[in-house]
């Protein structure tokens, strides 16, 4: 896994943020992980700078100066990436409800098959444990729809457990991505796909989180719905 960046973003991820950490380092292959944290109030960023005593030129802490997004969080930590070099970048949750182990197989694909690689829930039916009925529906349907809207064939847009070559990302005009929540990450598998980079879906198992609190709120919600509508539309400036 030479070369290779876990990027997580946090706020507020005090109980997961040790255990996450150790369980993407102990998977036996050379990785980093760079956690982007918006000043958490509960002491994210400090339990981070314990660790990287731990985890020598492994492990990163970027601070920002406020709460600024999901989205705005993987756009940092992506340029901080370009800037060093790396050649595979990955999204992951602090909160375990992606897999660590599911990190291997991802990688795999992005060496051998893929310029983007997606860890989907769908991909091979719901595999989603402890969520409400009601999100699956409301997820599960948010992708349907997406696919109806951008004609993109991934069955799970909204995921958040995804890995980028480098390439894609220096394609992509960071600068210029419009939104932070459920509609960013549908934006960056969309621009990536009408530039006619290889995106596959690899199956994974969604935990829904045991610890912390959810950020998910109706915001997020009505952006994903109306920005896959102003992508479709202005899809033209994408290409």
């Amino acid at each position: 896994m030479e070369n290779t960046l876990i990027i997580i973003p946090t706020y507020n991820e005090i109980e997961n943020i040790e255990s996450i950490v150790e369980a993407v380092f102990s998977i036996e292959s050379p990785l980093d992980v760079l956690v982007v944290d918006d000043q958490s109030p509960d002491g994210t960023a400090d339990q981070v700078l314990s660790m990287m005593e731990q985890f020598p030129e492994r492990l990163f802490l970027e601070s920002r100066s406020d709460k600024k997004g999901l989205g705005t969080a993987y756009v940092h930590g992506f340029k901080w990436a370009l800037r060093r070099n790396y050649q595979y970048v990955f999204e992951m949750d602090a909160d375990f409800s992606h897999n660590p182990q599911e990190l291997v197989p991802m990688l795999l694909l992005l060496k051998d098959q893929a310029d983007l690689v997606v860890g989907s829930r769908y991909v091979k039916g719901v595999n989603v444990v402890n969520w409400p009925l009601g999100r699956v529906l409301l997820s599960y349907f948010a992708s349907f729809y997406v696919r109806l809207i951008t004609a993109m064939p991934i069955k799970d847009a909204t995921a958040g457990f995804v890995g980028y070559r480098r390439h894609v990302l220096e394609a992509i005009a960071l600068d210029q991505i419009k939104f932070v929540g459920y509609a960013f990450q549908i934006e960056l598998k969309y621009k990536a796909w009408l530039k006619k980079f290889k995106l596959i879906e690899h199956p994974i198992i969604f935990t829904n989180r045991v610890k912390g609190k959810s950020k998910m709120n109706g915001s997020i919600i009505w952006e994903a719905l109306f920005g896959v509508l102003f992508l479709r539309i202005f899809k033209n400036r994408f290409r």
